[in-house]
This record gives structure tokens, C-alpha cells and sequence, in this order.
């Protein structure tokens, strides 16, 4: 199955029903294909078809959704990037992929007006929405969707032929060096893990049964691509939200006796420990799948309390798509403290810096196989062949996984923090750190945050004489890069420990800043 088959499937299993609800704005499944159709027909005739990277940059809305369909329809490749990320960081992605175009709105079309401003080749922008401030436009090739949609007819659509193993989205995600790469993933490996949830259903006798879910978490992030393609799967309704709002979710909760969606920690966080959650009816939950970090037990014991909803935990990364490659999931026992079995499509193993299988129990890196895995990273071979070995990807995370297949996470990626369901690499942060001016050296850490799992640290070391205050580097971080990869706390430092070979050592900068008051100062 290709991802431009799933509003046919719809329609066969389910007929036509609304499929998203924005705002105070309805759309049925058929609304969905018909502005689809226009939109492949639009890209075609601008040139963009055929296998071409088109960026998709916005907010959360109906409009992600239609844009996501019309670019695969014209049988492009979509590249999801998250909307907050700084003109440079999109300049980086737009290079490197060669995009021909790309999906946005008015509110963000400034920053992408700045980061096509530098590329040697032409970007067509597609903008979602009117655009007020026309001054904008100027030297700029800007088309607006709407308007230019409403004389293309749909049948005037032309679908080459494509495979399930073609690359369909290219997601980038930074690396440990910094460098972000370019996951590839085909339409087989975004449909694997839906279609094992919408088999599943058939198996229990609930084909015919619909459900509404909540869209909080990002579209260009592969856990909300994942919710995207097995709500059309599964013949689930979407209430999309443009960004987390603990109120409106719990009136979206309320009106559309929603039974299950998906968060991150800090979410659930919100949920268990506000007050807001007690003027509504949230009687309809029955279960909530929290995934991108570890959860405290305090937190689930007290939201499964106060909810009497399960949380079903998970654990996945870009790389294994949307299927992901454990979790815990309806008839199978929950075991606390893990990231519950490996799903059906997906083998796991346990192995040593030699890549040899671990007996149960033992601690090391987790590898998987299956049919969601990615290909490889864009445009990066020698990257692909380190992390891809027969067949077996080395997720660079540290487990264990014991007799009856639960697997335990013990680490993350080196280094790597996750910060309310973002992911955050030092790297990107130490290079621009180390860029000012006052700067001597700079070591970025991550610190355990009951709300958002972690927080940032930046230990600096100033130059000598050098006069920088903590809220003046942390404004220098957030004009150079995405507001939510900035430090929380500048803790300055007389040096930073290191190993005999000269290595920042910050595992031993994170034990000795344990139990830090993470309140600017």
C-alpha cells in the first residue's frame, strides 16, 4: 500500500465521514481528495513532480494534512520540518535535500523567504494561507494555494506509477556530530505498524467501529506522522490542534468522548497535576500513548488515579518510522519501568560493541530489523553503512530486555536530551556558543525536569576578562537558533573535567550538577 492509497482505503472501509476537525472548520475524507487532487495538479504545473523533495514548514493544521497528500499524489518526496527552527537551520535542510518548493504559511513565510535567500537553486514557495503583507512577495517566487487552486479541476490529475519501496518522506533529524541527516523512510515503512493496528481491528471484529482522536503533537515529527497515518487506517477523525492547550484539549476530550490519542511526558505532566482537567468530563479515556521519553512511576500511578486510563508507553525513533519498536498495547500485560515488547514486525536484539547478542537480562545496544526500518540516511552513505549493518539498525540506545521480551531502556543516545518530547543534540548548541564572542569553552549537559524530563545546561568557561551575563548568552543562543534547543540555566565554570586524553567528561558535569536550582537567575 502506497500512502496516497490511504483516502481510497477510507472510502472502501469506511465511506465518507469527517476527517478533521480545525478550528471551527469540518472536513470529510472526499474534502481531503479533492483538495489533494488540485494540489498534485498544481505542483506539476509549476514543475515540481516526479520524485522531487518538496519542504512542508507550518503549523499544525488541515493544511499540513492536504499538503502532505497533494505532494505524494504528484509523486514527490515530502520533507516534514518542524516550524520553529531558525532561517539557517531551514537553509541547511533546503541545501542539502535540493528541495524544488516549499508548503508554508503567511505566519511563517518570513523565515523561509530567509532561508531560501542564500541557495544557489530556485525554491517555488507554496503558501497555505493569504498572505496580508504583499511586500513580502517581492523578488520571491510565491504562489498562494488557495487562490490558485480554484480553477484546476481534479480530473485534470496524472499519477505515475511508483513502488512501496520508493522513498516517500525524508525526515531530518541532527546527529551526534550535529550534522542533521536525512532519515529515509519508503511508504512501506510508514504503513507497516498502521496496517498491524488496522489488522488487529479486523481480527477483533471492530472494522466498522470509529473513532476521534487529538492531534497535539507535531505533524513534522514522526510520532505525529505516525497518528496521521493510522487515524486514516484505523477510520479515525482528527481534532488538530496548532499547538498544545491543556483547556482545549480537554474540551475537545469532552465534546468528542475521545477514548485514546497520543502525548509526550510533559503533556501527560499537565494533564495529572492541573486543575483545568476537573471542570471537564473526561470520563471517555481510556488509555493515552506517551512515547519520546521515560516517564516518572509517580506521574503514572497518579494520572492512571486520577483518569483511571492506562498510559501505554513506547519506545521508537525516527529511523523505525512510524511502527516504532516496542510498546505496550491492548491484551498484552503492562510492565512498569519498560517500553513494554517488541511489535510483531519487528526483531530486537541486545548486543555488545562487538554486535554480539547479549544473554537476557545483560545491558547494551539495541539493534532492530523489520519492514518500517529506514534505508538509509540521504545522500550519506558511509553514514548508512555504520549504522546499518545486515540488515540490523544500531540505534546507538542503551537496554536491556529480559525473558519474556520487555525491553528496558537504561540510556539514551550519548549526550542526547529530550526535552519535553524534543529532541535536543549539545552539539548544535555548543557550536554557537562557542561562536560568542566571551566564550572560552562550553560543555551542554541535560538535567532531569519532573515536567519536561529534561532541561538544558550549558557549563561556560568565560575568556579572561571577558563581561557576559547568563540571560545575555541565553538570548545570543535563542537569536542563532530554535527557541526551544536554548539553554534553560548558563552555569559558568573555572574549567570542565576531563579524562586523561583531554574528553569533557559530562557524564561526571551531570553528577555533580544533580539537585541544581534550574530558576534563572
Amino acid at each position: 500500500m502506497l500512502l496516497t492509497d490511504l483516502i481510497n482505503h477510507t472510502k472502501e472501509q469506511y465511506g465518507e465521514y469527517p476527517f478533521l476537525y480545525d478550528g471551527e472548520k469540518e472536513y470529510t475524507n472526499l474534502d481531503m481528495e479533492r483538495v489533494a487532487k488540485k494540489i498534485s495538479v498544481l505542483l506539476r504545473n509549476h514543475g515540481v513532480s516526479d520524485g522531487e523533495r518538496v519542504l512542508v514548514s507550518m503549523e499544525n493544521s488541515s493544511a499540513v494534512f492536504f499538503a502532505y497528500q497533494g505532494i505524494l499524489r504528484a509523486r514527490n518526496i515530502v520533507i516534514p520540518v518542524m516550524h520553529i527552527l531558525s532561517p539557517n537551520e531551514m537553509a541547511y535542510i533546503l541545501n542539502d535535500s535540493k528541495a524544488k518548493a516549499i508548503f508554508t504559511s503567511s505566519a511563517c513565510l518570513p523565515n523561509m523567504i530567509q532561508a531560501v535567500k542564500g541557495l544557489s537553486h530556485h525554491v517555488t514557495i507554496f503558501v497555505m494561507d493569504e498572505v496580508k503583507d504583499k511586500e513580502l512577495l517581492e523578488g520571491y517566487d510565491v504562489v498562494d494555494v488557495y487562490q490558485a487552486i480554484e480553477t484546476i479541476e481534479g480530473s485534470q490529475e496524472v499519477v505515475s506509477d511508483t513502488d512501496e519501496n520508493n522513498v516517500a518522506v525524508i525526515l531530518y533529524t541532527s546527529g551526534t556530530t550535529g550534522r542533521p541527516k536525512g532519515v529515509m523512510l519508503t511508504h512501506k515503512n510508514l504503513i507497516v505498524g498502521p496496517l498491524d493496528s488496522y489488522h488487529t481491528k479486523k481480527t477483533e471484529g471492530r472494522i466498522a467501529e470509529r473513532n476521534t482522536t487529538v492531534c497535539v503533537l507535531p505533524l513534522a515529527h514522526i510520532y505525529g506522522f505516525g497518528i496521521m497515518v493510522t487515524s486514516f487506517i484505523l477510520g479515525d477523525s482528527i481534532v488538530v490542534f496548532s499547538k498544545y492547550d491543556l483547556e482545549k484539549v480537554c474540551q475537545a476530550i469532552e465534546r468528542f468522548s475521545v477514548k485514546t490519542f497520543a502525548v509526550v511526558p510533559a503533556m501527560l505532566h499537565d494533564m495529572t497535576f492541573s486543575s483545568t482537567t476537573n471542570k471537564y468530563n473526561l470520563s471517555s479515556l481510556e488509555s493515552v500513548n506517551c512515547g519520546s521519553a521515560s516517564l516518572p512511576l509517580a506521574v503514572i500511578e497518579s494520572f492512571e488515579k486520577k483518569f483511571n486510563a492506562e498510559i501505554w508507553e513506547a519506545y521508537g525513533l525516527s529511523e523505525s518510522s512510524t511502527g516504532g519498536v516496542s510498546g505496550h498495547r491492548k491484551g498484552v500485560p503492562v510492565r512498569r519501568g519498560s517500553a513494554g515488547i517488541p511489535y510483531p514486525y519487528v526483531e530486537v536484539k541486545i548486543v555488545d560493541e562487538e554486535g554480539n547478542e547479549l544473554p537476557r537480562g545483560e545491558v547494551g545496544e539495541i539493534i532492530v530489523k523489520g519492514e518500517n526500518i529506514t534505508p538509509g540516511y540521504y545522500g550519506l552513505y558511509e553514514e548508512t553503512a555504520k549504522t546499518i549493518k545486515n540488515g540490523w539498525l544500531y540505534t546507538g540506545d542503551i537496554a536491556t530486555m529480559d525473558n519474556e521480551d520487555y525491553i528496558y531502556i537504561v540510556d539514551r543516545k550519548k549526550d542526547l536530551i529530550i526535552r519535553g518530547g524534543f529532541n535536543i543534540y549539545p552539539r548544535d548548541l555548543e557550536e554557537v556558543l562557542s561562536k560568542h564572542e566571551a566564550v572560552s569553552e562550553v560543555a551542554v549537559i541535560g538535567l532531569p525536569d519532573e515536567r519536561m524530563g529534561e532541561e538544558v545546561i550549558a557549563c561556560v568557561v568565560k575568556k579572561a576578562g571577558a563581561d557576559v551575563t547568563e540571560q545575555g548568552l541565553i538570548q545570543y543562543t535563542q537569536e542563532n537558533l530554535a527557541k526551544y534547543k536554548s539553554p534553560r540555566r548558563i552555569l559558568f565554570v573555572e574549567a570542565l573535567p576531563r579524562n586523561g586524553v583531554g574528553k569533557i567528561l559530562k557524564r561526571k558535569l551531570r553528577d555533580e550538577l544533580q539537585g541544581t536550582d534550574l530558576t534563572v537567575s
